[in-house]
């Protein structure tokens, strides 16, 4: 066997022949499906009393290393990496769906190109059916599921995960999530990214359980959820001071703002803190 790092497992080329990589040549685009590149990170929503509130930054960064290999003599090859850079500042990944359900989506980005592909195709369908019968936020989930579960399973996944707020087919709020795996689940509060670490905790100390719901009002759910992108901000590297936010109610329908901007945050605190800069320790 070849033992050398760009070949371990196969077979030695002085041996057997050098290896065919023929079959990798195509005339078609380069692709990155399975290598996701541009990325975008939390998505936060918590359950209120009426309704549901989502958030995500607008935020998307070469989260991924793009790798190329460098031959540094005849025997050794390594990867170069130009780590990761907070790209595109304008990515909005929330969308709204009828006047009843909001997407967010985490992950790769041109994934989530595709999936609002797909979901402007069903939406265009819905409104030239002549049923009447208009999907809720539960309805879409389970829609998105069943798109998440087959691409998994065709060994292709979209690289995303998706939190669907809005209300049910009996206008109570719901909240669930799909990932690339087609895993699904529900909960008052949920976080995706790295918010599924820092925001999750200061989400349920607001909705503890679905018991906690009915008392939360919007106002309560809003504060907490601003106050989370702003943890994330100062905490998460891949996140940004300018977000999304929607709110669904019965009342109000969809009410979506794109470009939010967190209050009074400033590196300015940084200075305080001793050894911090040129100060003297």
């Amino acid at each position: 066997m070849n033992h050398l790092p760009q070949a371990w497992g196969r077979p030695r080329d002085d041996i057997y022949g050098a290896y065919d990589h023929s079959y990798l040549q195509s005339s078609g685009p380069i692709t990155h499906t399975q290598k996701p590149v541009v990325t975008g990170t939390s998505v936060l929503a918590v359950k209120f009393k009426d309704g549901v509130v989502i958030a995500a930054d607008n935020l998307g960064g070469l989260r991924k290393s793009c790798t190329d290999l460098l031959l540094v003599n005849a025997d050794i090859w390594v990867e170069a990496s130009y780590g990761s850079l907070a790209r595109f500042t304008d990515v909005k990944r929330l969308r709204s769906f009828n006047s009843t359900s909001v997407i967010g989506i985490g992950g790769d980005v041109s994934d989530m190109q595709y999936i609002d592909r797909l979901l402007n195709s069903l939406s265009i369908t819905e409104s030239h059916s002549s049923d009447g019968h208009i999907l809720s936020a539960a309805n879409l989930h389970t829609y998105l599921s069943k798109v998440m579960y087959k691409r998994r399973t065709d060994i292709n996944p979209l690289w995303n995960q998706i939190l669907v707020a809005g209300l049910d087919g009996d206008e109570k709020p719901f909240l669930a999530s799909v990932d690339l795996l087609g895993t699904t689940f529900s909960s008052p509060t949920l976080a995706t990214g790295f918010g599924a670490h820092l925001a999750q905790p200061l989400l349920r100390q607001v909705v503890g359980s679905e018991e906690d719901v009915p008392s939360i009002t919007r106002e309560k759910a809003v504060e907490a959820i601003k106050e989370c992108m702003k943890v994330l901000f100062y905490r998460d590297a891949r996140s940004i001071d300018r977000y999304s936010i929607a709110v669904v109610t019965k009342a109000g329908g969809v009410e979506l703002k794109e470009d939010e901007q967190l209050e009074g945050q400033s590196w300015a605190f940084a200075e305080t803190i001793r050894g911090y800069g040129t100060q003297v320790a």
